[in-house]
């Protein structure tokens, strides 16, 4: 199901996926050709809750895999509009399918996509989803503390509490992937054709970052380190998201319960990533800039991921083959590149957008908005 908004804000943003994408029923088609499978497509939008019963009726699903929200965190700072939108489509739209699921199928596994931002960066331990607390001789488990970065962090922490909640309360089944930085492109399924080619972010709004560093490097932009680059994450394979997400959905909870798994496979640090990049591309030049965001410098970061391991998660940890992998998908699309996106021009401090977010290499401001 998807109601195509994130090509839509391709559109608003003047942006593109560095990989051409082809639209959304030639990718099935292309699906079908290749594997023999069929799929239902559905267009429409969560936040409107007769299609979502129509389709959860229609449909009676076992599991759900639900990534349909807004996923950037810069592009939920952009001022109070994208800040909003990015709030309600997240949030209603999750209440939307948590009640069609309550009303039609609550015996349904919902598998959502979190992500390891509602934790911040903490100076303790963070453990995968919930926590003992002992508190004046009495002992609890509760959910993590969350310490969210952006308005997008904090719509996936509404997200999760909801979850919580409607699981208690109508004894729902769900899983929450809170998930690290992803990297790289291809997966078994999309190799299989270059009609099932996904997105390639690269832009300072979309693209993560070991991503858009390899495009910096690729094409002789400047490596841009935001801050000092002491700032740590949780990152994984895009071939391991594919996995992990098989994984939950192999392993629904009982009914009643609410399982987290932290989904990542190794913690890595900015500064490092930029000199590992410079090292494969040793005419690249790293450049640190002021941090557009409000975060930790330098910081303590420790974090529980074993649940997935166990279940049978076998990590791809990043090596320099897989760093020139995206290497090459970036020479083989140099001609579709906009070096201009790749700036970092969202500060978290601003509350209204005074200026276009790019300009490009003519020097003409791209537009920030569609007009009729």
């Amino acid at each position: 199901m998807d109601n195509f908004v994130r090509r839509q804000i391709d559109l608003e943003l003047g942006s593109n996926s560095l990989q051409p994408i082809l639209g959304f029923h030639e990718r099935i088609k292309a699906w079908r050709r290749e594997t023999g499978r069929i799929l239902t497509p559905y267009v429409g939008d969560l936040q409107d809750y007769r299609f979502t019963l129509k389709m959860i009726e229609d449909f009676a699903p076992d599991a759900i895999v639900h990534f349909a929200e807004q996923r950037s965190a810069p592009y939920s700072m952009i001022d109070r509009d994208h800040a909003v939108f990015t709030q309600i489509n997240n949030v209603v739209g999750t209440l939307n399918l948590l009640y069609a699921l309550a009303k039609l199928r609550p015996d349904c596994h919902l598998v959502k996509l979190g992500t390891m931002g509602e934790y911040g960066t903490p100076n303790i331990d963070i453990e995968e989803g919930f926590i003992e607390i002992q508190h004046k001789g009495r002992t609890d488990v509760l959910p993590f503390p969350k310490q969210p970065g952006s308005f997008y962090h904090l719509s996936k922490v509404h997200d999760s509490n909801n979850i919580l909640f409607a699981v208690n309360n109508w004894k729902l089944r769900a899983t929450d992937l809170n998930q690290g930085v992803v990297y790289g492109v291809g997966t078994e399924e999309t190799d299989l054709h270059p009609d099932l080619a996904t997105r390639f972010d690269y832009d300072g709004v979309y693209g993560t970052v070991l991503n858009r560093f390899c495009v910096e490097a690729v094409l002789g932009h400047p490596i841009t380190v935001y801050g000092k680059g002491g700032q740590t994450r949780g990152m994984l394979d895009v071939k391991d998201t594919v996995r992990c997400i098989e994984i939950a959905c192999e392993n629904p909870p009982e009914r009643g319960d609410f399982k987290v798994y932290n989904q990542f496979t190794e913690e890595l640090n900015v500064g490092e990533l930029a000199e590992r990049v410079h090292a494969l591309r040793p005419d690249s030049v790293i450049q640190h800039v002021p941090n557009p965001r409000t975060e930790k410098a330098e910081h303590y970061f420790k974090a529980a991921h074993t649940k997935l391991i166990d279940l049978g998660l076998k990590p791809h940890l990043l090596t320099d083959d897989r760093i020139r992998e995206i290497f090459k998908v970036v020479e083989d699309n140099r001609e579709r590149a906009q070096l201009a996106l790749v700036n970092p021009n969202i500060d978290w401090r601003q509350t209204e957008r005074q200026e276009p977010l790019w300009t490009d290499l003519a020097g003409e401001p791209r537009p920030t908005t569609v007009k009729d």
